[in-house]
């Protein structure tokens, strides 16, 4: 496994995914695809910030430009935490029933469903941002900001079936992860829904 999916290039992510290999799996894919979202909605923030037309938001753009760059990087870093999450699973499962080692597979398996959870929350994060950006952003990109919410709500939603997947194997944990998960979907679709909204009304 490569020291961080940032160091790839495009092709050689995708080839990673297409391999014969649990990782990068779909958890890696999901973190990705919210990345991108971010980066989509900085370019719309970045084409905004300096225009007289949108002088009053230029703070709020300046500061929404830095979380989105936080947010794409802690995005890549959970896709590369849901890999090393998900290998170490993949790997306990395989050893014989009576390994010792596999004693630890419930905590392992717990902890590879809150990376996926933490990526549904940021999603939500992300498309609280959008909504603020949608009345305050150069109305020619609006295109850009809603294929960002819809990206950003892809993530959440694909990001719940690896926390759907492993939440009996988890216990409480597991549980408790899938409730707070289903709440947070139903919230970013909402968001999703709203930016697109906004984004069709832009004059």
């Amino acid at each position: 496994m490569p020291d961080g999916f940032s160091r790839l290039t495009i092709d050689d992510f995708l080839q990673k995914v297409g391999d014969k290999s649990p990782t990068p799996g779909g958890g890696a894919v999901a973190s990705v695809i919210g990345a991108l979202g971010a980066a989509l909605a900085r370019m719309v923030v970045s084409y905004t910030r300096g225009k007289k037309a949108f002088a009053q938001h230029e703070q709020a753009l300046s500061d929404a430009d830095r979380v989105l760059i936080n947010t794409g990087g802690l995005m890549v870093r959970l896709a590369e935490e849901d890999a090393q999450a998900y290998g170490l699973v993949n790997e306990l499962s395989r050893l014989p029933q009576d390994d010792p080692r596999r004693e630890v597979l419930p905590g392992a398996i717990a902890a590879s469903v809150q990376v996926p959870l933490a990526v549904v929350a940021v999603c939500v994060d992300l498309l609280r941002l959008f909504e603020r950006l949608a009345g305050s952003t150069n109305r020619h990109l609006r295109s850009d900001l809603a294929i960002a919410a819809i990206l950003a709500d892809a993530s959440a939603r694909a990001s719940w079936w690896n926390i759907a997947v492993n939440a009996d194997g988890a216990g409480e944990r597991g549980a408790a992860a899938l409730a707070q998960a289903r709440g947070l979907l139903t919230e970013s679709a909402k968001r999703c829904a709203h930016v697109l909204s906004l984004c069709e009304a832009a004059p």
